[in-house]
């Protein structure tokens, strides 16, 4: 992962690149979270202690998936919802699953998808996390996940499958619906977001127990997210479909930009197209 590390000096001067702007379509979403893939959470830890400058939150476990993660809340009044997760496959997890519903051994849950969330069992992908937890992805919230899925599939993108996830947290159970792919892909090197809806339908309150809610400050905010593209002309149309606003698109080789605000200065991370 390439690291820009700068002074708190430089950080007061260091001016955000602009987001974009919402646009009329009646989908909206916004950032929710970034990710950050690690080898095994105490890796993701201490990483994160070193660049960040801070020890981040315990998470929890997502059976379905046999990952687990830490979290940190970002948020800012641009970025109201935003958190940072740090994920790893649990150790005992299965290494592979074949392309239909199986058993997890450990907690007896069916798997429907046939891979792992955000690339987690690429080769290349786990290659790079073993050498060192690498920036690989955000999640953007929406209220009405099959709205946003529908306006991708009118721009020919298969966002994939609203799987129904949920962990236990020390002020209930948290539920959400995610876009996950039967191959697991993120599509576009992690550039076009992965689709969140939080709580259920009927729910009143959906964003009672997000992470904005239930996290403590981190000293850590997000500043900005900017993504560059081979194909940022077909990417750009694919976030106007979803109405996503506050990321910055650029014509180049892929990369997925995050800079952050934290005790150690500004910190910006890039995906260099992983």
């Amino acid at each position: 992962m390439t690291l820009i590390v700068r002074s708190n000096r430089e950080a007061r001067a260091f001016a955000t690149s602009a987001p974009t702007e919402a646009n009329s379509t009646e989908v909206k979403t916004q950032i929710d979270h970034i990710v950050v893939v690690a080898q095994t959470l105490e890796q993701g830890v201490a990483w994160c202690e070193t660049t960040l400058g801070i020890t981040p939150n315990e998470g929890g476990e997502h059976k379905q998936f046999g990952t687990h993660n830490c979290l940190f809340k970002i948020a800012t009044p641009q970025f109201p919802l935003a958190y940072f997760e740090i994920i790893a496959i649990k150790p005992e997890a299965i290494n592979s699953i074949a392309p239909q519903a199986i058993n997890t051994p450990s907690t007896g849950q069916k798997r429907i998808n046939s891979a792992r969330w955000f690339d987690m069992d690429d080769a290349a992908l786990q290659k790079a996390v073993a050498v060192e937890p690498r920036l690989v992805h955000f999640v953007a919230q929406t209220p009405d996940i099959q709205a946003a899925k529908s306006a991708l599939k009118l721009q020919g993108i298969d966002r994939g499958t609203a799987v129904e996830a949920n962990r236990h947290t020390r002020k209930g159970r948290l539920e959400w619906k995610i876009t996950v792919r039967d191959d697991g892909q993120r599509l576009f090197n992690g550039t076009l977001p992965s689709l969140i809806q939080w709580g259920k339908n009927a729910d009143a309150e959906p964003l009672r127990l997000h992470p904005r809610n239930t996290l403590p400050r981190s000293g850590v905010s997000l500043q900005s997210v900017a993504v560059s593209s081979l194909s940022s002309d077909k990417l750009q149309a694919a976030y106007t479909a979803i109405g996503l606003i506050g990321v910055t698109i650029a014509q180049g080789e892929p990369n997925l930009t995050v800079t952050l605000r934290t005790p150690k200065g500004v910190v910006t991370l890039q995906s260099m197209g992983i």
